[in-house]
Protein backbone atom coordinates (compact mmCIF):
# COMPACT_ATOMS: atom_id res chain seq x y z
CA UNK A 1 0.00 0.00 0.00
CA UNK A 2 1.51 3.30 -1.09
CA UNK A 3 1.85 6.20 1.33
CA UNK A 4 -0.31 9.25 0.65
CA UNK A 5 1.62 11.99 -1.03
CA UNK A 6 2.59 14.94 1.11
CA UNK A 7 0.78 18.14 0.15
CA UNK A 8 3.11 20.38 -1.76
CA UNK A 9 3.83 23.78 -0.26
CA UNK A 10 3.01 26.82 -2.42
CA UNK A 11 6.05 28.18 -4.24
CA UNK A 12 7.77 31.33 -2.94
CA UNK A 13 6.73 34.64 -4.46
CA UNK A 14 9.52 37.07 -5.39
CA UNK A 15 8.62 40.78 -5.36
CA UNK A 16 11.20 43.05 -7.02
CA UNK A 17 10.90 46.56 -5.58
CA UNK A 18 13.23 48.36 -7.97
CA UNK A 19 11.78 49.82 -11.14
CA UNK A 20 10.36 48.27 -13.25
CA UNK A 21 8.63 46.42 -10.39
CA UNK A 22 7.80 42.76 -10.99
CA UNK A 23 6.32 39.65 -9.40
CA UNK A 24 8.19 36.43 -10.17
CA UNK A 25 9.90 38.21 -13.07
CA UNK A 26 6.67 39.50 -14.64
CA UNK A 27 5.84 43.22 -14.78
CA UNK A 28 3.22 44.14 -12.18
CA UNK A 29 0.87 47.06 -11.54
CA UNK A 30 2.59 49.32 -9.04
CA UNK A 31 -0.46 49.88 -6.81
CA UNK A 32 -1.17 46.15 -6.46
CA UNK A 33 2.49 45.35 -5.82
CA UNK A 34 2.73 48.21 -3.30
CA UNK A 35 -0.26 46.87 -1.34
CA UNK A 36 1.20 43.37 -1.25
CA UNK A 37 4.57 44.70 -0.07
CA UNK A 38 2.79 46.84 2.53
CA UNK A 39 0.93 43.82 3.90
CA UNK A 40 4.16 41.83 4.07
CA UNK A 41 5.80 44.68 5.98
CA UNK A 42 2.78 44.98 8.30
CA UNK A 43 2.83 41.26 9.00
CA UNK A 44 6.52 41.30 9.89
CA UNK A 45 6.74 44.59 11.79
CA UNK A 46 3.38 46.14 12.70
CA UNK A 47 0.93 43.51 13.81
CA UNK A 48 -0.54 42.64 10.45
CA UNK A 49 -3.21 45.13 9.39
CA UNK A 50 -3.04 47.57 6.47
CA UNK A 51 -5.87 50.08 6.61
CA UNK A 52 -7.48 52.12 3.86
CA UNK A 53 -5.87 55.23 5.34
CA UNK A 54 -2.45 53.68 4.57
CA UNK A 55 -3.34 53.63 0.86
CA UNK A 56 -4.78 57.14 0.71
CA UNK A 57 -2.17 59.69 -0.16
CA UNK A 58 0.35 56.95 -1.03
CA UNK A 59 -1.07 55.10 -4.06
CA UNK A 60 -4.59 56.49 -4.44
CA UNK A 61 -7.18 58.94 -3.18
CA UNK A 62 -10.77 58.60 -2.01
CA UNK A 63 -12.26 58.79 -5.51
CA UNK A 64 -10.27 55.85 -6.93
CA UNK A 65 -9.85 53.72 -3.81
CA UNK A 66 -12.47 51.08 -4.63
CA UNK A 67 -11.09 50.65 -8.16
CA UNK A 68 -7.53 50.24 -6.87
CA UNK A 69 -8.60 47.59 -4.34
CA UNK A 70 -10.58 45.63 -6.97
CA UNK A 71 -7.62 45.69 -9.38
CA UNK A 72 -5.26 44.57 -6.61
CA UNK A 73 -7.36 41.54 -5.71
CA UNK A 74 -7.54 40.52 -9.37
CA UNK A 75 -3.76 40.68 -9.47
CA UNK A 76 -3.44 38.74 -6.20
CA UNK A 77 -5.53 35.95 -7.74
CA UNK A 78 -3.31 35.91 -10.83
CA UNK A 79 -0.23 35.71 -8.61
CA UNK A 80 -1.80 32.86 -6.63
CA UNK A 81 -1.54 34.69 -3.30
CA UNK A 82 -4.36 34.60 -0.74
CA UNK A 83 -5.15 37.89 1.03
CA UNK A 84 -7.57 38.52 3.88
CA UNK A 85 -9.63 41.54 4.93
CA UNK A 86 -11.50 42.71 8.01
CA UNK A 87 -10.38 43.11 11.63
CA UNK A 88 -10.22 39.37 12.41
CA UNK A 89 -6.88 38.09 11.09
CA UNK A 90 -7.66 34.53 12.25
CA UNK A 91 -10.39 33.98 9.64
CA UNK A 92 -9.68 31.98 6.51
CA UNK A 93 -9.86 34.37 3.53
CA UNK A 94 -11.92 31.91 1.46
CA UNK A 95 -14.81 32.30 3.94
CA UNK A 96 -14.85 36.12 3.95
CA UNK A 97 -17.61 38.22 2.38
CA UNK A 98 -16.39 39.74 -0.89
CA UNK A 99 -18.91 42.57 -0.64
CA UNK A 100 -17.07 43.99 2.40
CA UNK A 101 -13.62 43.62 0.90
CA UNK A 102 -13.24 47.23 -0.25
CA UNK A 103 -13.66 48.43 3.35
CA UNK A 104 -10.43 46.78 4.52
CA UNK A 105 -8.28 46.49 6.53
CA UNK A 106 -6.10 44.00 4.60
CA UNK A 107 -3.68 41.35 5.86
CA UNK A 108 -1.63 38.35 4.83
CA UNK A 109 -2.17 34.98 6.51
CA UNK A 110 1.03 33.70 8.12
CA UNK A 111 1.55 31.00 5.50
CA UNK A 112 1.21 33.51 2.67
CA UNK A 113 3.48 36.06 4.35
CA UNK A 114 6.15 33.36 4.64
CA UNK A 115 6.04 32.88 0.86
CA UNK A 116 6.52 36.54 -0.02
CA UNK A 117 10.11 37.66 -0.50
CA UNK A 118 10.90 41.35 -1.07
CA UNK A 119 13.94 41.94 -3.26
CA UNK A 120 16.07 44.87 -4.37
CA UNK A 121 18.16 44.10 -7.43
CA UNK A 122 17.61 40.38 -6.94
CA UNK A 123 18.83 40.26 -3.32
CA UNK A 124 16.78 40.39 -0.11
CA UNK A 125 15.64 43.94 0.65
CA UNK A 126 16.74 45.52 3.91
CA UNK A 127 14.15 46.97 6.30
CA UNK A 128 15.31 50.50 5.38
CA UNK A 129 14.87 49.75 1.67
CA UNK A 130 11.36 48.37 2.25
CA UNK A 131 10.45 51.43 4.32
CA UNK A 132 11.82 53.70 1.59
CA UNK A 133 9.81 51.91 -1.12
CA UNK A 134 6.62 52.14 0.95
CA UNK A 135 7.15 55.77 1.90
CA UNK A 136 7.56 54.95 5.59
CA UNK A 137 10.13 56.43 7.91
CA UNK A 138 12.54 53.71 8.96
CA UNK A 139 13.56 53.45 12.59
CA UNK A 140 16.16 51.40 14.38
CA UNK A 141 15.05 48.28 16.18
CA UNK A 142 15.51 48.50 19.92
CA UNK A 143 15.05 45.93 22.62
CA UNK A 144 12.16 47.98 23.96
CA UNK A 145 10.01 47.71 20.82
CA UNK A 146 6.88 45.54 20.60
CA UNK A 147 7.82 41.92 20.36
CA UNK A 148 11.06 42.28 22.33
CA UNK A 149 11.34 40.42 25.63
CA UNK A 150 10.82 42.79 28.58
CA UNK A 151 9.94 42.08 32.18
CA UNK A 152 6.14 42.18 32.60
CA UNK A 153 6.22 44.97 35.20
CA UNK A 154 8.97 47.02 33.55
CA UNK A 155 8.41 50.53 32.23
CA UNK A 156 8.38 50.22 28.45
CA UNK A 157 10.90 52.64 26.99
CA UNK A 158 9.01 52.79 23.69
CA UNK A 159 6.17 54.55 25.54
CA UNK A 160 8.18 57.79 25.45
CA UNK A 161 8.62 57.45 21.68
CA UNK A 162 4.89 56.81 21.29
CA UNK A 163 3.85 59.89 23.28
CA UNK A 164 6.40 62.02 21.44
CA UNK A 165 4.93 60.92 18.12
CA UNK A 166 1.38 61.56 19.34
CA UNK A 167 2.35 65.10 20.36
CA UNK A 168 4.03 65.62 16.96
CA UNK A 169 0.76 64.64 15.25
CA UNK A 170 -1.33 66.99 17.39
CA UNK A 171 1.13 69.84 16.87
CA UNK A 172 1.08 69.30 13.09
CA UNK A 173 -2.74 69.37 13.18
CA UNK A 174 -2.72 72.68 15.08
CA UNK A 175 -0.39 74.12 12.44
CA UNK A 176 -2.66 73.01 9.59
CA UNK A 177 -0.30 70.30 8.32
CA UNK A 178 -3.03 67.67 8.22
CA UNK A 179 -1.90 65.62 5.25
CA UNK A 180 0.85 67.43 3.31
CA UNK A 181 4.16 68.52 4.88
CA UNK A 182 5.02 72.20 5.05
CA UNK A 183 6.73 73.21 1.84
CA UNK A 184 10.18 74.71 2.17
CA UNK A 185 10.44 74.29 5.94
CA UNK A 186 12.71 72.34 8.17
CA UNK A 187 15.78 72.59 5.98
CA UNK A 188 16.84 70.41 3.07
CA UNK A 189 15.56 66.87 3.43
CA UNK A 190 14.16 67.60 6.90
CA UNK A 191 10.53 68.52 6.29
CA UNK A 192 8.36 67.82 9.33
CA UNK A 193 5.85 65.02 9.06
CA UNK A 194 2.16 65.74 8.53
CA UNK A 195 -0.39 64.99 11.25
CA UNK A 196 -1.61 61.89 9.41
CA UNK A 197 1.90 60.54 8.88
CA UNK A 198 2.82 61.20 12.51
CA UNK A 199 -0.25 59.43 13.91
CA UNK A 200 0.46 56.41 11.70
CA UNK A 201 3.99 56.30 13.06
CA UNK A 202 2.55 56.54 16.57
CA UNK A 203 0.43 53.50 15.70
CA UNK A 204 3.57 51.46 14.97
CA UNK A 205 4.87 52.38 18.46
CA UNK A 206 1.65 51.74 20.40
CA UNK A 207 2.24 49.02 23.00
CA UNK A 208 -1.04 48.95 24.95
CA UNK A 209 -4.73 48.70 24.11
CA UNK A 210 -5.25 52.27 25.31
CA UNK A 211 -2.46 53.62 23.10
CA UNK A 212 -3.82 51.78 20.07
CA UNK A 213 -7.34 53.08 20.78
CA UNK A 214 -5.97 56.61 21.20
CA UNK A 215 -4.31 56.37 17.78
CA UNK A 216 -7.61 55.26 16.23
CA UNK A 217 -9.46 58.17 17.89
CA UNK A 218 -6.91 60.70 16.65
CA UNK A 219 -7.09 59.23 13.13
CA UNK A 220 -10.88 59.66 13.18
CA UNK A 221 -10.51 63.27 14.32
CA UNK A 222 -7.99 63.98 11.53
CA UNK A 223 -10.18 62.47 8.81
CA UNK A 224 -13.12 64.51 10.12
CA UNK A 225 -11.06 67.70 9.88
CA UNK A 226 -9.97 66.71 6.38
CA UNK A 227 -13.64 66.50 5.41
CA UNK A 228 -13.67 62.73 4.80
CA UNK A 229 -16.66 61.69 6.91
CA UNK A 230 -16.71 58.18 5.47
CA UNK A 231 -13.17 57.44 6.59
CA UNK A 232 -13.74 59.14 9.96
CA UNK A 233 -16.79 56.96 10.63
CA UNK A 234 -14.84 53.81 9.74
CA UNK A 235 -12.14 54.71 12.24
CA UNK A 236 -14.85 55.37 14.84
CA UNK A 237 -16.29 51.92 14.14
CA UNK A 238 -12.82 50.44 14.59
CA UNK A 239 -12.51 52.34 17.89
CA UNK A 240 -15.82 50.91 19.07
CA UNK A 241 -14.60 47.40 18.25
CA UNK A 242 -11.34 48.02 20.09
CA UNK A 243 -13.20 49.19 23.18
CA UNK A 244 -15.65 46.29 23.11
CA UNK A 245 -12.98 43.65 22.50
CA UNK A 246 -10.83 44.67 25.47
CA UNK A 247 -11.23 46.38 28.81
CA UNK A 248 -9.33 49.48 27.69
CA UNK A 249 -7.99 51.92 30.26
CA UNK A 250 -9.67 55.29 29.79
CA UNK A 251 -12.67 53.61 28.19
CA UNK A 252 -15.15 56.25 29.43
CA UNK A 253 -13.06 59.07 27.92
CA UNK A 254 -12.65 57.18 24.64
CA UNK A 255 -16.38 56.47 24.51
CA UNK A 256 -17.23 60.12 25.15
CA UNK A 257 -14.87 61.34 22.43
CA UNK A 258 -16.14 58.67 20.04
CA UNK A 259 -19.64 60.08 20.54
CA UNK A 260 -18.47 63.68 20.02
CA UNK A 261 -16.58 62.90 16.81
CA UNK A 262 -19.65 61.00 15.55
CA UNK A 263 -21.72 64.09 16.28
CA UNK A 264 -19.17 66.22 14.42
CA UNK A 265 -19.54 63.96 11.38
CA UNK A 266 -23.32 64.42 11.56
CA UNK A 267 -22.96 68.19 11.91
CA UNK A 268 -20.54 68.35 8.97
CA UNK A 269 -23.12 66.44 6.90
CA UNK A 270 -25.71 69.00 8.17
CA UNK A 271 -27.71 66.26 9.88
CA UNK A 272 -28.58 68.46 12.85
CA UNK A 273 -31.15 66.09 14.43
CA UNK A 274 -28.58 63.26 14.56
CA UNK A 275 -25.87 65.54 15.97
CA UNK A 276 -28.27 66.82 18.64
CA UNK A 277 -29.41 63.29 19.48
CA UNK A 278 -25.83 62.04 19.91
CA UNK A 279 -24.81 64.95 22.12
CA UNK A 280 -28.03 64.78 24.15
CA UNK A 281 -27.65 61.04 24.64
CA UNK A 282 -24.08 61.53 25.82
CA UNK A 283 -25.10 64.14 28.39
CA UNK A 284 -27.81 61.79 29.69
CA UNK A 285 -25.53 58.75 29.97
CA UNK A 286 -24.27 58.12 33.50
CA UNK A 287 -20.64 57.26 32.64
CA UNK A 288 -20.17 59.71 29.77
CA UNK A 289 -22.05 62.46 31.59
CA UNK A 290 -19.56 62.12 34.44
CA UNK A 291 -16.66 62.53 31.99
CA UNK A 292 -18.43 65.55 30.48
CA UNK A 293 -18.72 67.26 33.86
CA UNK A 294 -15.16 66.64 35.03
CA UNK A 295 -12.99 66.52 31.86
CA UNK A 296 -12.47 70.07 30.51
CA UNK A 297 -11.35 68.92 27.04
CA UNK A 298 -14.48 66.82 26.61
CA UNK A 299 -16.63 69.62 28.02
CA UNK A 300 -15.11 72.10 25.56
CA UNK A 301 -15.81 69.81 22.59
CA UNK A 302 -19.38 69.12 23.71
CA UNK A 303 -20.29 72.74 24.49
CA UNK A 304 -18.71 74.15 21.32
CA UNK A 305 -20.47 71.66 19.06
CA UNK A 306 -23.80 71.93 20.91
CA UNK A 307 -23.57 75.72 20.48
CA UNK A 308 -22.92 75.35 16.74
CA UNK A 309 -25.96 73.08 16.39
CA UNK A 310 -28.10 75.61 18.31
CA UNK A 311 -26.72 78.43 16.15
CA UNK A 312 -27.70 76.61 12.94
CA UNK A 313 -31.17 75.82 14.24
CA UNK A 314 -31.70 79.41 15.42
CA UNK A 315 -30.75 80.83 12.03
CA UNK A 316 -33.07 78.35 10.31
CA UNK A 317 -36.06 79.33 12.51
CA UNK A 318 -35.47 83.10 12.62
CA UNK A 319 -38.00 83.87 9.88
CA UNK A 320 -40.86 81.58 10.90
CA UNK A 321 -40.57 81.23 14.70
CA UNK A 322 -38.81 84.19 16.31
CA UNK A 323 -39.33 83.15 19.98
CA UNK A 324 -37.92 79.65 19.37
CA UNK A 325 -35.03 81.11 17.38
CA UNK A 326 -34.24 83.59 20.17
CA UNK A 327 -34.20 80.82 22.78
CA UNK A 328 -31.82 78.74 20.66
CA UNK A 329 -29.59 81.75 20.00
CA UNK A 330 -29.36 82.44 23.76
CA UNK A 331 -28.52 78.77 24.34
CA UNK A 332 -25.81 78.93 21.65
CA UNK A 333 -24.13 81.99 23.19
CA UNK A 334 -24.32 80.50 26.69
CA UNK A 335 -22.73 77.24 25.53
CA UNK A 336 -20.02 79.11 23.62
CA UNK A 337 -19.20 80.87 26.90
CA UNK A 338 -18.98 77.54 28.72
CA UNK A 339 -16.77 76.15 25.97
CA UNK A 340 -14.43 79.13 26.27
CA UNK A 341 -14.17 78.65 30.04
CA UNK A 342 -13.42 74.94 29.56
CA UNK A 343 -10.71 75.76 27.01
CA UNK A 344 -8.93 78.02 29.49
CA UNK A 345 -9.50 75.50 32.28
CA UNK A 346 -7.48 72.99 30.23
CA UNK A 347 -4.92 75.69 29.21
CA UNK A 348 -5.71 75.13 25.52
CA UNK A 349 -5.30 78.39 23.61
CA UNK A 350 -5.94 76.48 20.39
CA UNK A 351 -9.38 75.42 21.61
CA UNK A 352 -10.06 78.93 22.90
CA UNK A 353 -9.29 80.57 19.55
CA UNK A 354 -11.80 78.30 17.79
CA UNK A 355 -14.67 79.07 20.15
CA UNK A 356 -13.86 82.81 20.25
CA UNK A 357 -14.19 82.97 16.46
CA UNK A 358 -17.43 80.96 16.58
CA UNK A 359 -18.85 83.30 19.21
CA UNK A 360 -18.01 86.41 17.18
CA UNK A 361 -19.54 85.07 13.99
CA UNK A 362 -22.63 83.88 15.86
CA UNK A 363 -23.20 87.39 17.26
CA UNK A 364 -22.99 88.91 13.79
CA UNK A 365 -25.22 86.27 12.17
CA UNK A 366 -27.88 86.66 14.86
CA UNK A 367 -27.89 90.40 14.26
CA UNK A 368 -28.35 89.79 10.51
CA UNK A 369 -31.55 87.78 11.06
CA UNK A 370 -33.09 90.15 13.60
CA UNK A 371 -31.95 88.46 16.81
CA UNK A 372 -29.74 91.30 18.04
CA UNK A 373 -32.04 92.13 20.98
CA UNK A 374 -30.85 89.07 22.90
CA UNK A 375 -29.79 89.82 26.50
CA UNK A 376 -26.30 88.51 25.71
CA UNK A 377 -25.96 91.03 22.87
CA UNK A 378 -27.76 94.03 24.32
CA UNK A 379 -25.01 95.52 26.52
CA UNK A 380 -24.30 98.62 24.41
CA UNK A 381 -27.14 98.68 21.89
CA UNK A 382 -27.66 96.79 18.68
CA UNK A 383 -25.49 99.13 16.61
CA UNK A 384 -22.42 97.81 18.43
CA UNK A 385 -22.95 94.15 17.51
CA UNK A 386 -20.51 94.29 14.59
CA UNK A 387 -17.84 95.81 16.86
CA UNK A 388 -18.24 93.02 19.42
CA UNK A 389 -18.22 90.37 16.69
CA UNK A 390 -14.99 91.75 15.23
CA UNK A 391 -13.38 91.95 18.67
CA UNK A 392 -14.15 88.29 19.40
CA UNK A 393 -12.60 87.28 16.06
CA UNK A 394 -9.63 89.57 16.73
CA UNK A 395 -9.21 87.87 20.10
CA UNK A 396 -9.19 84.51 18.29
CA UNK A 397 -6.49 85.80 15.95
CA UNK A 398 -4.51 87.20 18.88
CA UNK A 399 -4.59 83.78 20.56
CA UNK A 400 -3.32 82.19 17.33
CA UNK A 401 -0.37 84.55 17.24
CA UNK A 402 0.52 83.95 20.89
CA UNK A 403 0.76 80.17 20.76
CA UNK A 404 3.27 78.98 18.16
CA UNK A 405 2.34 81.51 15.48
CA UNK A 406 1.44 78.67 13.11
CA UNK A 407 -2.10 77.83 14.19
CA UNK A 408 -3.91 80.64 12.39
CA UNK A 409 -7.31 79.53 11.21
CA UNK A 410 -8.67 80.36 7.76
CA UNK A 411 -12.06 80.89 9.40
CA UNK A 412 -10.94 84.17 10.99
CA UNK A 413 -10.13 85.65 7.58
CA UNK A 414 -13.29 84.18 6.01
CA UNK A 415 -15.52 85.53 8.80
CA UNK A 416 -14.03 89.03 8.60
CA UNK A 417 -14.34 89.13 4.80
CA UNK A 418 -18.01 88.09 5.06
CA UNK A 419 -18.65 90.77 7.69
CA UNK A 420 -16.85 93.37 5.54
CA UNK A 421 -18.94 92.73 2.42
CA UNK A 422 -22.08 92.14 4.51
CA UNK A 423 -21.80 95.81 5.45
CA UNK A 424 -22.86 96.67 1.86
CA UNK A 425 -26.37 95.13 1.85
CA UNK A 426 -26.61 95.38 -1.97
CA UNK A 427 -29.53 94.83 -4.28
CA UNK A 428 -29.83 91.35 -5.77
CA UNK A 429 -27.96 90.67 -9.02
CA UNK A 430 -26.25 94.07 -9.37
CA UNK A 431 -24.67 95.35 -12.58
CA UNK A 432 -20.89 95.60 -12.62
CA UNK A 433 -21.08 99.36 -12.02
CA UNK A 434 -23.48 98.91 -9.08
CA UNK A 435 -21.34 96.11 -7.68
CA UNK A 436 -18.11 98.12 -7.78
CA UNK A 437 -19.87 101.16 -6.26
CA UNK A 438 -20.47 99.19 -3.05
CA UNK A 439 -18.21 100.08 -0.12
CA UNK A 440 -17.31 97.05 2.02
CA UNK A 441 -15.40 97.61 5.24
CA UNK A 442 -11.64 97.66 4.65
CA UNK A 443 -9.04 95.78 6.77
CA UNK A 444 -8.14 99.16 8.31
CA UNK A 445 -11.79 99.56 9.40
CA UNK A 446 -11.64 96.15 11.08
CA UNK A 447 -8.54 97.20 13.00
CA UNK A 448 -10.40 100.25 14.30
CA UNK A 449 -13.37 98.10 15.36
CA UNK A 450 -10.96 95.68 17.10
CA UNK A 451 -9.85 98.49 19.41
CA UNK A 452 -7.34 97.18 21.98
CA UNK A 453 -7.05 93.91 20.04
CA UNK A 454 -5.98 95.59 16.78
CA UNK A 455 -2.41 94.30 17.20
CA UNK A 456 -3.76 90.84 16.25
CA UNK A 457 -3.85 92.02 12.63
CA UNK A 458 -0.13 92.20 11.89
CA UNK A 459 0.96 93.24 8.40
CA UNK A 460 2.69 89.90 7.72
CA UNK A 461 -0.61 87.98 7.85
CA UNK A 462 -3.07 90.78 7.11
CA UNK A 463 -2.29 92.76 3.94
CA UNK A 464 -4.00 96.09 3.31
CA UNK A 465 -6.59 94.69 0.84
CA UNK A 466 -9.03 91.80 1.30
CA UNK A 467 -8.21 90.32 -2.10
CA UNK A 468 -4.61 89.96 -0.93
CA UNK A 469 -5.73 88.40 2.37
CA UNK A 470 -7.65 85.72 0.47
CA UNK A 471 -4.90 85.26 -2.12
CA UNK A 472 -2.22 84.69 0.56
CA UNK A 473 -4.22 81.91 2.19
CA UNK A 474 -5.06 80.28 -1.13
CA UNK A 475 -1.34 80.37 -2.01
CA UNK A 476 -0.54 78.59 1.28
CA UNK A 477 -3.09 75.90 0.41
CA UNK A 478 -1.79 75.48 -3.15
CA UNK A 479 1.85 75.27 -2.03
CA UNK A 480 1.09 72.72 0.71
CA UNK A 481 2.00 75.02 3.59
CA UNK A 482 -1.56 74.59 4.89
CA UNK A 483 -4.30 72.08 4.16
CA UNK A 484 -7.74 73.71 4.20
CA UNK A 485 -10.69 71.26 4.09
CA UNK A 486 -13.32 71.60 1.38
CA UNK A 487 -15.66 74.14 3.00
CA UNK A 488 -12.82 76.48 4.02
CA UNK A 489 -11.16 76.18 0.61
CA UNK A 490 -14.43 76.95 -1.20
CA UNK A 491 -15.07 79.89 1.12
CA UNK A 492 -11.63 81.36 0.38
CA UNK A 493 -12.20 80.94 -3.36
CA UNK A 494 -15.55 82.76 -3.20
CA UNK A 495 -14.21 85.62 -1.06
CA UNK A 496 -11.24 86.03 -3.41
CA UNK A 497 -13.59 86.11 -6.42
CA UNK A 498 -15.85 88.71 -4.77
CA UNK A 499 -13.05 91.06 -3.78
CA UNK A 500 -11.11 90.57 -7.04
CA UNK A 501 -14.25 91.49 -9.00
CA UNK A 502 -14.84 94.47 -6.72
CA UNK A 503 -11.28 95.63 -7.47
CA UNK A 504 -11.99 95.30 -11.21
CA UNK A 505 -9.85 92.20 -11.80
CA UNK A 506 -12.53 90.09 -13.50
CA UNK A 507 -9.99 87.61 -14.89
CA UNK A 508 -8.75 86.69 -11.41
CA UNK A 509 -12.37 86.49 -10.20
CA UNK A 510 -13.31 84.16 -13.06
CA UNK A 511 -10.32 81.90 -12.29
CA UNK A 512 -11.37 81.54 -8.64
CA UNK A 513 -14.99 80.93 -9.61
CA UNK A 514 -13.90 78.26 -12.07
CA UNK A 515 -11.96 76.50 -9.29
CA UNK A 516 -14.94 76.91 -6.97
CA UNK A 517 -17.28 75.33 -9.52
CA UNK A 518 -14.94 72.29 -9.70
CA UNK A 519 -14.79 72.01 -5.91
CA UNK A 520 -18.51 72.43 -5.12
CA UNK A 521 -19.54 68.77 -5.74
CA UNK A 522 -17.51 67.65 -2.71
CA UNK A 523 -19.70 69.74 -0.36
CA UNK A 524 -23.00 68.69 1.20
CA UNK A 525 -26.11 70.05 -0.60
CA UNK A 526 -26.86 72.84 1.91
CA UNK A 527 -23.31 74.20 1.64
CA UNK A 528 -23.43 74.01 -2.15
CA UNK A 529 -26.70 75.93 -2.06
CA UNK A 530 -25.10 78.72 0.01
CA UNK A 531 -22.38 79.30 -2.58
CA UNK A 532 -24.73 79.00 -5.56
CA UNK A 533 -27.16 81.52 -4.08
CA UNK A 534 -24.37 83.91 -3.09
CA UNK A 535 -22.88 83.50 -6.57
CA UNK A 536 -26.11 84.33 -8.39
CA UNK A 537 -27.40 87.02 -6.01
CA UNK A 538 -24.36 89.07 -4.96
CA UNK A 539 -21.94 88.95 -7.90
CA UNK A 540 -22.37 91.26 -10.93
CA UNK A 541 -24.55 89.91 -13.71
CA UNK A 542 -21.68 90.06 -16.23
CA UNK A 543 -19.57 87.72 -14.09
CA UNK A 544 -22.47 85.41 -13.19
CA UNK A 545 -23.34 84.79 -16.86
CA UNK A 546 -19.76 83.79 -17.65
CA UNK A 547 -19.10 81.51 -14.70
CA UNK A 548 -22.43 80.44 -13.21
CA UNK A 549 -22.53 76.78 -12.03
CA UNK A 550 -24.53 74.70 -14.51
CA UNK A 551 -28.07 74.08 -13.37
CA UNK A 552 -29.27 70.50 -13.28
CA UNK A 553 -31.66 69.72 -16.12
CA UNK A 554 -35.14 68.80 -14.99
CA UNK A 555 -35.69 65.06 -14.75
CA UNK A 556 -37.97 63.69 -17.47
CA UNK A 557 -41.48 62.94 -16.28
CA UNK A 558 -42.17 59.27 -15.73
CA UNK A 559 -45.21 57.70 -17.35
CA UNK A 560 -47.99 57.13 -14.84
CA UNK A 561 -49.37 53.63 -14.85
CA UNK A 562 -53.11 53.61 -14.25
CA UNK A 563 -54.53 50.90 -12.06
CA UNK A 564 -58.11 49.99 -11.44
Amino acid sequence: MSKPAKPTEPAPLSIELTSPQSVDGRRAAFQSLWLLARMKHAHDAEGGLVRLSDLRGEVTDASTLRMVVSRAFRDFKAWNVEVGWGEDTQREPRFLNDERRSQGPFWLPAAEAKRVHLLVGGRAATSAEVASFLGLRSRKKTSAEPGSPTPPDAVHLQDAAFWKQLVASQQAARQGRLMAPVAGSGGAGAQPASALESIRLAGTLAATDFQRALVTLNEAMLWRRLGDNEQARRRLQALKQQRLAHHVAGNDYLGAMECIVSAWCAYTARDLPLAESLLGGMAGDAARGLVLRHHPDVRFEWCNLWALVCRSRALGLATDDKPAAAALAEEALRRFGEALAAAFESHSFDAAQHVAANMGMAAWLFDRVGLSDLPALAHDGNADTTRRAVQWIAFSEWLCGHTDGQGRSAWNAIYLMRIARGHCRPESQPTLAQFRAQKPLEPADMSKLAGPLADAFDAAHWPARWVEVAQARLADHLAGRRRYPGLQHCSLLFEHAWYAAHAGDLKAAEQSLSLLREALPQLVPSDRAYFTESWNDTLPAELVLETRPPRRPAAPKKAVRKTG
